[in-house]
């Protein structure tokens, strides 16, 4: 049975569902490998990607059957926070829209994402160290970024798990929708980056994700190449037309 399955496929967005129901749709290895081959597909064809889980549940966290016979030298491979860190550097944005549990892997899944929404049953949460462990995919630096110091060590140190509307107020995601509704705001929100120019888009990513001493130059460098590309002169020639209306 395959561990994701690609529930939506259109030409400017790929749909991916997590699906391990046995399991709450823990990442094992196999589930890390598809992935992969997802990033491999979208690092050549850029289109936006749309994370979600299955049956009420976005991932209950890393395999921990697997985890527990992982070595120091498998930690060392950083399985897991090598393909978050690509996801997060993918081209075009990344969605990931949370239904359900979303704790350990599958917390530090979401927090790799561009943009993430959420239904009103969500609850998100690193119980790592409960399991003798750490957040080691990206939490003990994404999240403090994403929800603020404070609130990033107790879910980290204290075990804290919050709720959808808790994550919406520290900003974790920026919408909550009814669980039937979540595919369609996500589409939605897919909607509105494909109506955009691609190049803008990949580069504006881009930027936000470089080290502040690489401004202002690698803004020009970006800025000059979509001034001269075909879509500049017809979205801004469209504009001005329409005002002329």
């Amino acid at each position: 049975m395959p561990t994701i399955l690609r529930d939506d496929d259109r030409p400017d967005r790929l749909r991916i569902r997590l699906h391990r129901p046995e399991v709450r749709n823990a990442i094992d290895l196999e589930t890390v490998k598809a992935l992969h081959a997802v990033c491999d597909e979208l690092e050549r064809k850029p289109r936006i990607l749309i994370l979600c889980g299955s049956d009420g549940v976005f991932a209950s966290g890393a395999d921990i059957a697997e985890l527990l016979q992982r070595s120091r030298d498998e930690a060392l491979q950083g399985i897991n926070s090598r393909l978050f860190d690509r996801l997060a550097h993918l081209p075009m944005p990344v969605i990931a829209a949370v239904d359900g549990w979303a704790l350990g892997g599958g917390a530090e899944l979401a927090y790799a994402a561009d943009i993430r929404i959420a239904s009103e049953r969500a609850r998100f949460g690193n119980p790592e160290p409960s399991l003798g462990i750490v957040a080691a995919a990206g939490a003990t630096w994404r999240l403090p970024r994403l929800v603020g110091e404070p609130l990033a060590k107790e879910m980290l140190l204290v075990g804290r798990i919050i709720d959808a509307q808790e994550a919406l107020a520290a900003g974790l995601v920026s919408a909550v929708h009814a669980p039937e509704m979540l595919d369609a705001a996500a589409d939605a929100v897919a909607d509105r980056i494909a109506s955009q120019d691609p190049l803008a888009i990949r580069h504006t990513k881009r930027l936000m994700g470089l080290p502040l001493d690489a401004h202002p130059r690698a803004d020009d460098d970006a800025q000059a190449e979509c001034f001269v590309s075909p879509a500049k002169r017809e979205r801004m020639t469209a504009f001005l037309e329409r005002r002329k209306a």
